[in-house]
């Protein structure tokens, strides 16, 4: 068993909040870690039709049966549960009553902002992260490794194909999950938007660029981009430009949650590939945000993670927004080191009279500074 960096501030949310949501991806863990951290707490899936047209039908008899709370699981197939529960929350001082959880961002919050503001807490869950998958007996510890097969449990804790599985997942995530959250026309042009993502991660969005490219317009690339980023499949790493002048870009950066779907969608089918690859460069950039990312969410905290880019070119790959101050990361893909990789990070300082910053690549020498920057190899990302 892989013990969940988050299980602690999942227990120290419940002692908090009268209710606790649990969000991320499907697949992830989310049920996993909850029955762990509340095994005493009896588990209902609203994935199950019995249970689902029940809370639909009758929510009010639905909620009597656990006076003393539950977990519900996929939680937003029954929206109308929330105003009940909203009601129980209200008449108790109990702590960590039910543990909500579902894979729909955009339907829980949703219903979570109408009804439950302020009376539950939220963590997200991603899949499994650096230090969970060097928890598994025999993982391979290859950077390459790494980003082929990405952090779902099944592949990693399982062993399930990559191939076979992520092709499944993206088939029932398009058929099943999509259709939940919109209906939508043509699904094979979405498919083909989320190929195309894959090829443009670490890029600039551009909504008419891609909409050319799939063949339908600006509004309808936006929505189906949007369901995307509800249900976890893609992150938009936002531009920082607060304090700068307008030279500034401000278009968000596309990336994937897990590489080793990104893997899969770019036609990668071992690890071994990735060698030249000439996605390497972005699938490590990739890689490194999202367990930056993971660093975050499994604190029960929101993304500081921002990029900085003016319009000459000159680019920070991430920034670390701490308030007053901000922290640049450079990530080069390259394992020998080199003074070029330090242009950036030089530009930078020169232009906010901040010094230091973080070089993150993919060699093995690590824990020292040069030029008053910290150099960390891809190993230490945990430690960001």
């Amino acid at each position: 068993m892989v013990h969940r960096q988050a299980a602690d501030i999942l227990n120290n949310l419940a002692s908090q909040f009268r209710a606790v949501a649990v969000v991320g991806p499907r697949q992830s863990g989310k049920t996993t870690l909850i029955k762990e951290v509340f095994p005493q707490k009896p588990y209902i899936s609203l994935e199950v039709m019995d249970e689902r047209k029940l809370a639909l039908d009758d929510p009010r008899q639905f909620l009597s049966r656990f006076p003393n709370g539950a977990i519900l699981d996929e939680v937003q197939r029954a929206p109308d549960l929330f105003s009940y529960l909203q009601q129980i929350l209200d008449e108790t001082d109990q702590r960590g009553l039910f543990i909500l959880s579902g894979s729909n961002n955009f339907s829980m919050l949703e219903s979570i902002t109408q009804s439950l503001a302020g009376r539950i807490g939220y963590l997200d869950l991603l899949t499994f992260s650096l230090p969970e998958n060097n928890q598994i007996i025999d993982h391979p510890t290859n950077l390459n490794d790494y980003l082929f097969l990405g952090g779902y449990p099944a592949i990693t804790f399982q062993k399930m194909e990559p191939h076979h599985w992520l092709s499944a997942y993206v088939r029932t995530y398009i058929e099943r999950d999509v259709r939940q959250i919109k209906n939508i026309s043509s699904l094979e042009l979405f498919q083909r938007t989320l190929y195309l993502c894959a090829g443009r991660i670490g890029q600039q969005l551009n909504l008419s660029n891609l909409a050319a490219e799939v063949g339908t317009d600006h509004k309808t690339i936006q929505s189906w981009l949007g369901i995307m980023q509800a249900s976890y499949i893609l992150y938009f790493l936002q531009p920082y430009y607060k304090n700068f002048n307008k030279r500034i870009i401000k278009a968000p950066k596309i990336y994937f949650y897990d590489t080793g779907l990104a893997s899969f969608l770019l036609g990668i089918n071992q690890a071994s590939q990735l060698t030249n690859h000439m996605s390497k460069g972005f699938l490590f950039e990739n890689w490194i945000i999202s367990e930056l990312l993971k660093n975050r969410f499994n604190k029960a905290q929101r993304s500081n993670l921002f990029y900085f880019r003016d319009s000459t070119g000159n680019e920070i790959d991430v920034l670390l927004d701490h308030g007053a101050t901000q922290t640049p990361i450079e990530i080069k893909s390259g394992e020998t080191l080199n003074d070029s990789f330090f242009k950036n990070l030089s530009y930078f300082e020169k232009l906010t009279g901040q010094k230091g910053g973080i070089l993150m690549y993919a060699g093995d020498k690590a824990g020292f500074e040069y030029k008053n920057y910290q150099i960390k190899n891809w190993k230490e990302v945990s430690l960001i």
